[in-house]
């Protein structure tokens, strides 16, 4: 049996690189000795990934994009098609813990300097990742065309009316209509179906590859191939990826599900977070809701929209917000070359990097929890006041990462 097995391995080995793509990303890749809890959210957030296309595929089988039949479709799938509720909550629960973890996967890499040489690239990759994610959520929150979904629609796609010039054009063209109707659901549903999924597993696999190239960052910030057993080539501080870390993950994978059974099988509307009240009633464009809001995961670049409300510059407060709002999304890319610090992980860095970090963390909750809230002028001056704090942890950058007191890198990595 054992010959036969070799023999096959060989065979398939001659027509396809099956073992070396094993041993170049698995078994014999090193990975730095210290990871920790941090480094769990990468792998899950592949997990989600795979969960989301196969959810997404099943789903497609019974829903219709089309204006008049999509809610009913929805209610169809939940109510009538076998496990249809299931993989229903199984998605929509899936499209909020994607970015649990992917702002999880973010943050760690902000504190332990992941988007520092040799790694700029590859972080702005996984920016790219983040940006059709983005783009991916949006298009599969308007499918089930209820109320939150049709107004939700209104006040992002409006958004492009406020580009000079071009913004009516661009405005219609991507609605391929006047208004948000059914060519806009079919367009939205082409997007969410086939354009942007293939583009985040190509973003995926190349980001895996960059990752592989350059090697993992590590909680102390030290490049691990720059310190190699002259014999053996091998990193003195790496161990093999497999079996070690694909035991690791495995654990991670088990908690993660847990959590994640127990949201869909307890609480799939999260309150009203994961799936609004108002998405379970049919759109109407004659019946505007008490108050619009996006889901989670989108508030807090949409209180930075809300918080501009006054003309600047011969500029509308519109454009300005539209242009805060992308900037907040847009200013992660940047960091590899705002960062002065000579060195990379926080566990070395000095006060006041650690300051302007938590004030950042502080001001990103802030604004995802006012984004949920109705626009009253006192919570449109907390909005203000924390954007500019959230804006201030990066402009501010390379100066007090430059002045900050630092402690000295280990030339080994630590536990």
């Amino acid at each position: 049996m054992s010959e036969q097995k070799n023999s096959f391995l060989e065979w398939i080995d001659k027509r396809f690189p099956m073992t070396a793509t094993w041993r170049a990303h698995l078994s014999e890749y090193y990975a730095p000795k210290n990871f920790n809890f941090w480094y769990f959210f990468g792998s899950l957030a592949l997990l989600v990934l795979v969960n989301q296309l196969i959810t997404g595929i099943f789903l497609t089988m019974s829903y219709k994009p089309d204006s008049s039949l999509a809610f009913a479709s929805v209610e169809y799938i939940m109510r009538d098609v076998d496990y249809g509720w299931l993989i229903r909550y199984m998605h929509s629960t899936g499209a909020s813990m994607f970015f649990v973890v992917v702002y999880l996967h973010m943050f760690r890499g902000m504190i332990y300097g992941s988007y520092r040489k040799p790694r700029e690239l590859l972080w702005l990759i996984g920016m790219a990742i983040f940006f059709v994610l983005m783009s991916l959520a949006f298009t599969g929150y308007i499918l089930p065309w209820g109320q939150m979904s049709y107004w939700g629609a209104q006040v992002i796609v409006s958004m492009f009316e406020a580009i000079p010039f071009i913004g009516e054009t661009l405005h219609n063209w991507i609605l391929g209509d006047y208004m948000l109707s059914d060519a806009a659901l079919n367009r939205f549903f082409a997007y969410h179906v086939v354009t942007l999924p293939v583009l985040i597993v190509v973003l995926v696999f190349v980001h895996v590859i960059a990752l592989h190239e350059v090697g993992s960052n590590n909680p102390d910030g030290i490049e691990i191939k720059e310190n190699k057993n002259p014999e053996t080539k091998i990193p003195v501080d790496g161990i093999p990826f497999h079996p070690y870390y694909t035991v690791k993950d495995i654990f991670g994978v088990i908690g993660f599900l847990i959590v994640f059974c127990g949201i869909i099988f307890f609480a799939p509307e999260m309150g009203g977070y994961f799936l609004e009240y108002n998405n379970f009633i049919p759109a109407n464009m004659l019946q505007t809701p008490d108050h619009i809001a996006p889901v989670w995961y989108f508030t807090p670049y949409y209180s930075m929209l809300r918080a501009v409300t006054v003309n600047f510059l011969g500029v509308d407060a519109k454009l300005w917000g539209v242009i805060l709002m992308v900037a907040g999304v847009a200013i992660f890319c940047f960091l590899p070359w705002l960062d002065r610090s000579p060195v990379k992980s926080i566990r070395y860095k000095g006060p006041i990097f650690k300051t302007f970090l938590t004030l950042f963390v502080i001001s990103f909750f802030v604004l995802g929890w006012l984004g949920t809230q109705p626009p009253t002028p006192f919570y449109t001056l907390l909005a203000q006041i924390f954007s500019v704090v959230y804006f201030a942890f990066f402009i501010l950058m390379p100066i007090y990462s430059k002045i900050d007191k630092t402690k000295p890198e280990p030339k080994r990595v630590t536990k």
